[in-house]
């Protein structure tokens, strides 16, 4: 009886001189024996299926007759104690969530039809964040894939290019932020399974939208560890020590779960191997990787106190990894520190990520658009926000003003019209500052976000139970009208705003006494290109503003979001084409007047 000579691990089917099976192969090194038991053998009652050493803790062999679909465990003993251990497969691709929580062998076979899709450059990204079970459901069943398949032509009609799931981890129950992962190559059976995904991705990339898969490494668990990671082999440092997947000491321990080992070379391998499946067998276009500061430090802080350096050097290597296979495809970090160094290169001793929350953009604007006296905005803050750059470039930035965490039941934070008047979320107040708050996230520079049912105005808090309500789609029409044209302008679909995809941006106007802003977005400059936007922040209207323009000619309003096409309460004041004087202001060469509606976003070009 030999070790497998095929490559991988888990448990990986094979077809070769007319002999079909199953390769498993897993690391165990505190074991004296490894078996695989499943419905091919009885469970172990008809056939003993014995695992044989490699060396370096793995285990594996080629067993002939087992078949996909088959489920199965494997049966450890400890070697130090004897104790015997029945631990599911912890690259197991499907789980069973029951009593026993089997892993069944997967074809991972799937026929693609999506060969002519490409990622949006990410200049030109503009993201849908949701969550499959409570985005839409039908039956009072929780959503699944095949349920956001028939949501895909709607998001595609909004004019969005990227949709970003929260994590699909298999958790026991049918509802869950999905942040508790215990089997970490699995995904939620509710949801459909590894097959249901598959076919969700190939038919979005047939309508041109990018997925993006939020993953979890900062911790496992904690709900169901013990049947699988935690104590996997039986070996355990002391009585709480979670096994060989976890740190033993002080690194170990959050407030959610145990932290993987990144100092050990098997858990790296097991992390790495993990992102690059989703992107490579599942064809996702990019992964958003969860409270990356509790990767680098025990703490969750931006200080060196308590830093993990061997979570730093894990970040790099996947980062490395996947630059090195798939470029086009993002990396986004939730790090919320606002750190540079989490997208330098890591050649500059950076940690490689493309792009991360800005919750620094997330705040200045909150603040300031939720505080109630208009006398306490501060223009200044706004005009801090948008001009946080990371290195230039406007992708390093994803910028929203809702996200599962800000308005989830579980933090106890409600989306952004709550927030502005809790009780009151459809008045004419929080509707104006909500467009306003929107407008600023759609044109300046950074890759713009937002949050299920944002776009037809829902309000309260994100519940995962509960289903979005579908209902404020006809009701709030000309708010979902709204988004769309603002993704259209931020995508340039006209080919009239270029600059907003930009990474440039002049604040040339700042007014913190009638808290007005304004400010120039170009890429290259030109007719078709320069973008200037203004905004009011107080709930006075002018029926003439004196701004400053930084070319000659027409400037031609492309979006007023005070039109009451939007909403009919809003005041639909007359914002009218400018023609460009002579006479400098504001630091630009030229300038002009035009009509300004209380809490309103313009957006003009040529």
């Amino acid at each position: 009886m030999n070790p497998s000579s095929r490559t991988g691990m888990g448990a990986i089917p094979f077809n070769e001189n007319g002999n079909s099976g199953v390769t498993f192969r897993v690391w165990a090194p505190f074991a004296s024996k490894v078996e695989v038991v499943g419905t091919f053998n009885g469970w172990g009652d008809n056939q003993i299926h014995e695992l044989v050493s490699e060396g370096g803790g793995t285990w594996s062999r080629d067993i002939i007759g087992v078949i996909v679909g088959d489920q199965y465990k494997y049966k450890i003993t400890n070697k130090h104690s004897n104790e015997l251990l029945w631990k599911t497969d912890p690259r197991g691709k499907k789980i069973h969530d029951n009593d026993n929580w089997n892993a069944e062998v997967v074809d991972d076979q799937f026929d693609w039809d999506d060969i002519n899709f490409r990622s949006p450059p990410w200049n030109e990204m503009v993201i849908y964040e949701l969550h499959v079970a409570s985005f839409f459901r039908q039956d009072n069943q929780v959503g699944s894939f095949q349920t956001l398949v028939e949501k895909l032509d709607y998001i595609k009609d909004l004019g969005f290019n990227a949709i970003l799931l929260l994590p699909i981890y298999g958790f026991k129950g049918v509802n869950s932020w999905g942040y508790n992962a215990a089997f970490p190559f699995d995904i939620e059976s509710a949801y459909g399974g590894p097959a249901s995904f598959k076919k969700f991705i190939n038919e979005a990339h047939k309508r041109g939208i990018a997925i993006i898969l939020d993953i979890v490494f900062n911790h496992f668990g904690p709900e169901e560890l013990d049947k699988c990671l935690q104590h996997f082999d039986g070996w355990k440092f002391h009585e709480k020590h979670d096994g060989i997947y976890f740190y033993p000491d002080w690194k170990g321990q959050t407030n959610f779960g145990p932290r993987p080992d990144y100092g050990r070379g098997e858990v790296r391998s097991y992390l790495r191997d993990n992102a690059m499946m989703w992107l490579n067998e599942y064809r996702v276009d990019g992964l958003r990787f969860d409270s990356t500061v509790n990767i680098r430090n025990a703490y969750g802080t931006d200080t060196s106190y308590g830093s993990i350096g061997e979570g730093w050097t894990l970040m790099q290597w996947i980062n490395n990894e996947i630059n090195n296979s798939a470029p086009w495809k993002i990396s986004i970090a939730e790090d919320l520190q606002n750190n540079e160094w989490i997208t330098k290169k890591t050649e500059e001793g950076g940690a490689g990520f493309n792009s991360q929350w800005s919750s620094y953009f997330f705040h200045m604007l909150d603040q300031n658009i939720r505080v109630l006296d208009d006398r306490m905005r501060n223009m200044f803050e706004i005009k801090s926000a948008l001009e946080y750059l990371h290195g230039g470039d406007l992708s390093r930035n994803i910028i929203y003003i809702n996200n599962h965490d800000e308005c989830g039941e579980l933090n106890k934070k409600h989306r952004l019209n709550d927030r502005i008047w809790l009780g009151n979320a459809n008045s004419w107040v929080a509707k104006k500052r909500c467009t306003l708050a929107v407008g600023i996230v759609f044109t300046a520079p950074g890759i713009p976000m937002i949050f299920q049912g944002d776009e037809f105005f829902e309000w309260g808090t994100w519940n995962d139970s509960k289903e979005i309500d579908w209902g404020k789609r006809e009701t709030f029409q000309g708010i979902v009208n709204l988004h769309k044209d603002l993704v259209s302008l931020r995508r340039n679909l006209k080919g009239l705003t270029k600059g907003l995809q930009g990474n440039n941006i002049n604040v040339f106007h700042t007014n913190q006494n009638e808290k007005v802003i304004a400010f120039h977005r170009w890429y290259n400059g030109g007719m078709g290109d320069d973008v200037v936007v203004v905004a009011n922040f107080s709930h006075k209207t002018f029926n003439r503003y004196h701004i400053g323009l930084p070319k000659e000619g027409k400037w031609k309003v492309r979006f007023n979001s005070d039109w009451n096409g939007y909403s009919a309460d809003f005041g639909n004041t007359s914002a009218d084409d400018i023609v460009a004087l002579i006479d400098g202001y504001d630091g630009m060469p030229y300038s002009g007047s035009i009509g300004l509606g209380p809490y309103t976003v313009l957006i003009l070009s040529q």
